[in-house]
């Protein structure tokens, strides 16, 4: 079985793909079309987020077997059509869930502390203590939307901190003993922290509106470590300047490209403008899953799937 690596990953991937008989070829410049030339030569795929798989790729991929991505989700790769020529698909959520939880408690952390402020009032040569009074996790509400591998991960750091965690997903009965599950209406009346960890899904996408922000009964503080495009960024101002929203911790914007490698190519919207100066808003370029251990994770990971696949047990 041959098998093209598009994107540059842990070492021990294609080191243990070898041990196990795969051929292993890597190309990580060739843009698309000369990749879709050569990709009938191919039985699998291993990718992060280099372009899409869409359905003329697919198509011209007539010896595929599996597609594996090195990352969380797999919005880029069109799974329906992939499915149903038989192809099998691997992503490794489980490999960066831990970091996105850090990251995620990390932010909030930070937001109640001031501590992103306080550093530079402190650089600029001010010694402002009551202006940096902080605020206390303990006795506050954590909702989470999404409850899979980086929802769980979050909700398990939030336990020492005695805090009531809420959870709401779209599927039945995925409470554990570290959040209970409630409707979106429940959440929306309790929560004083909004944390983000869906995929991107045409149901998620634009999913923080006006409208679902001002459905909440308090003000809030909303933490983003799943897809940018899930949050409007215009809408999220107008709740920042209005009070609506208390703060804001987001690893992923709106404005991302697909490969998440890039922001703007054009002119920077007056609405990021906004969220780079303001005090509340602290931003971190698409990285909570990004430390050098879930390297490592997300490459065994990928490396365990297929090995699960397609190596005999017998």
């Amino acid at each position: 079985m041959k098998i093209l690596h598009l994107d540059k990953n842990h070492d021990l991937l294609i080191e243990q793909l070898n041990a196990l008989g795969f051929e292993n070829i890597e190309d990580y410049s060739s843009n698309k079309k000369t990749i879709e030339n050569i990709i009938a030569n191919y039985n699998g795929i291993v990718i992060r987020s280099r372009f899409a798989i869409d359905k003329d790729f697919l198509d011209k991929a007539v010896n595929l077997q599996f597609i594996a991505r090195v990352g969380a989700g797999l919005e880029s790769i069109d799974c329906d059509y992939a499915l149903e020529k038989g192809i099998s698909l691997f992503s490794a959520p489980e490999g960066n869930r831990n970091a996105v939880g850090e990251h995620a408690l990390g932010m909030l952390l930070s937001l109640f502390n001031k501590l992103n402020v306080a550093h530079k009032t402190i650089q600029e040569g001010q010694w402002l203590r009551e202006e940096h009074r902080g605020t206390e996790l303990e006795g506050k509400t954590v909702g989470i939307i999404g409850y899979g591998n980086m929802g769980k991960a979050f909700a398990k750091k939030l336990k020492g901190f005695d805090c009531n965690v809420l959870c709401y997903d779209i599927k039945e009965n995925v409470a554990d003993d570290n959040a209970t599950q409630v409707s979106l209406q429940e959440f929306q009346e309790k929560a004083d922290v909004v944390s983000l960890h869906t995929p991107w899904t045409p149901e998620t996408n634009k999913m923080v509106n006006s409208h679902f922000i001002n459905d909440f009964k308090k003000p809030f503080w909303l933490i983003n470590t799943a897809r940018g495009k899930s949050v409007i960024t215009k809408d999220l101002v107008n709740a920042l300047q209005s009070g609506k929203i208390l703060g804001a911790g987001l690893d992923v914007l709106e404005y991302e490209k697909l490969s998440f490698e890039s922001l703007f190519t054009n002119e920077i919207p007056k609405e990021f403008e906004y969220l780079l100066n303001a005090n509340n808003v602290l931003l971190s370029p698409h990285v909570a899953g990004w430390t050098k251990e879930s390297k490592e994770k997300l490459a065994q990971t990928i490396v365990d799937k297929i090995k699960a696949k397609f190596i005999s047990h017998e």
